[in-house]
């Protein structure tokens, strides 16, 4: 099993490059990192773990500045979003900025979609909330276009794009290895088996009884079932957890660091070495 890890990373945590090379001097698989544009401070969404709001969330670095700094500096670590909130960016502005990390960095990006929890944040952008998911969808297939190897033109509910010529291309195939995070439930799960190489579910709770709805989503939508992937997300790590994750048929999973200095997120590598 691969071992990932994700952070929040900040104006005051370890630097982007200084815990790349960390982690790809001690052999972790991969860097995960989330993206909030900003946080309102006049707040109505709560906090989906409960309390109050972690200072972090409103000082995250642009997560594809950070990763083409981590990537500038290393050669094998993959480089994900952990998860990018597709429907508050343009979208053909973002397929540029994806398959340019992906072509930069060797096929290392892995583009983790979610759909977000803070209303006040996405009606910043623009979004309805209650079609976030749609437009997702839509700027996903969006993306998909502009990265065809022939110029396609697409025309979707939410946006349209006219063939065009659109490069670099993602260096890993017609589109980088995408999964979509979120709680368990049939339009997550449509949303996977439509554009999706898997889940990123968080924490990785109540996979026994979700996998196997999901794998019979993914093979009625005709897709191959060797290849789904399940990734679990921000995870506290035991010896026991991974394992029966590892019983689960996961292959990688990703760990959560805290969002602190230098000095404290070294230590925490060091007790997950272990893992490696």
């Amino acid at each position: 099993m691969r071992i990932s890890t994700t952070i929040f990373l900040t104006d005051e945590t370890i630097t982007p490059p200084r815990l790349a090379r960390e982690l790809e001097e001690r052999g972790f698989a991969g860097l995960y990192v989330p993206e909030h544009t900003h946080i309102p401070v006049e707040r109505t969404s709560p906090y989906p773990a409960g309390g109050d709001l972690p200072p972090e969330y409103g000082r995250t670095l642009d997560p594809f500045v950070a990763l083409g700094q981590a990537a500038a500096v290393t050669t094998t670590l993959g480089l994900g979003t952990g998860i990018t909130l597709l429907a508050q960016h343009d979208p053909i502005a973002l397929a540029k900025q994806i398959a340019t990390l992906d072509h930069l960095s060797g096929g290392r990006f892995t583009l983790g979609v979610g759909f977000g929890w803070n209303r006040e944040e996405a009606a910043d952008h623009g979004v309805e909330w209650s079609t976030r998911r749609d437009l997702s969808r839509d700027r996903m297939h969006l993306m998909r276009a502009l990265w065809a190897a022939e110029p396609t033109a697409y025309e979707g509910d939410f946006g349209s794009v006219r063939a065009s010529w659109a490069y670099p291309k993602p260096a890993s195939g017609p589109a980088p290895r995408t999964l979509v995070g979120g709680a368990a439930g049939p339009k997550l799960f449509s949303h996977i088996a439509d554009y999706a190489d898997g889940w990123l579910p968080i924490g990785g709770r109540g996979l026994t009884e979700s996998l196997p709805v999901l794998r019979e989503t993914w093979e009625q939508a005709g897709r191959d079932p060797k290849t789904l992937q399940v990734v679990p997300y921000a995870v506290l790590p035991s010896a026991g957890k991974l394992e029966r994750y590892a019983e689960l048929g996961c292959e990688e999973v990703v760990l959560q660091l805290p969002p602190a200095g230098e000095g404290e997120v070294l230590r925490v590598l060091d007790e997950y070495g272990k893992y490696v």
